[in-house]
């Protein structure tokens, strides 16, 4: 159970608040088992596998990202890792406090910074993935490697179809309705 009710209590709950409402309940579900999934996952990792190294999943996704490009802009860490640069700047501070990563100049740009692993890092990583791959494995055990190499496919179709309609769609939908005022009470700029 990844939360305070299981997967099924809250399918019924939704059916009991949301049954008369006419909606996508195909998409609402995907969606949502996509995301509970994807919650589950991360929380069976970061309290099993990523324990024993110290290792938030964030801290993982971004010595990840770091070790397969070997270098690589801060900004581009964060996108690949999903997570903003200022979320970056405080994982980078503590894997740099821990010698698992360290940050260089770009060679033509100086206001650009670079991040790669340290020796250590690069240690860890190659001592740690067997065992992430191994859990990574356990999540899934219960599919076939059809069934694996089908939900691969799926979930690659949603990613391809959000890179290709997702930023139309976005400002579609931005472009309908004003941004809600900033925190500060004043507007953002658009």
């Amino acid at each position: 159970m990844t939360g305070h009710h299981t997967l099924q209590e809250t399918e019924q709950a939704i059916q009991r608040r949301l049954g008369d409402v006419p909606l996508r309940h195909d998409a609402m579900m995907a969606v949502s088992n996509i995301y509970r999934a994807a919650a589950a996952i991360r929380q069976h990792f970061e309290s099993s596998v990523l324990r024993g190294a110290d290792l938030t999943w964030t801290a993982f996704v971004v010595l990840w990202v770091v070790w397969i490009w070997d270098e690589m802009e801060t900004r581009h860490v964060a996108e690949e890792a999903g997570i903003s640069k200022g979320t970056l700047t405080g994982v980078v501070k503590t894997l740099e406090g821990r010698g698992l990563i360290e940050r260089g100049s770009h060679a033509t740009d100086g206001r650009l910074v670079l991040l790669r692993l340290t020796v250590k890092g690069q240690d860890l990583m190659r001592s740690l993935f067997p065992a992430f791959n191994a859990e990574e494995a356990f999540v899934v055990e219960g599919l076939t490697g059809d069934d694996n190499r089908g939900l691969a496919q799926t979930l690659r179709s949603i990613i391809e179809h959000l890179e290709e309609e997702g930023d139309g769609r976005r400002a579609s939908l931005r472009a309908e309705s004003p941004p809600p005022p900033r925190r500060s009470g004043r507007r953002s700029r658009t």
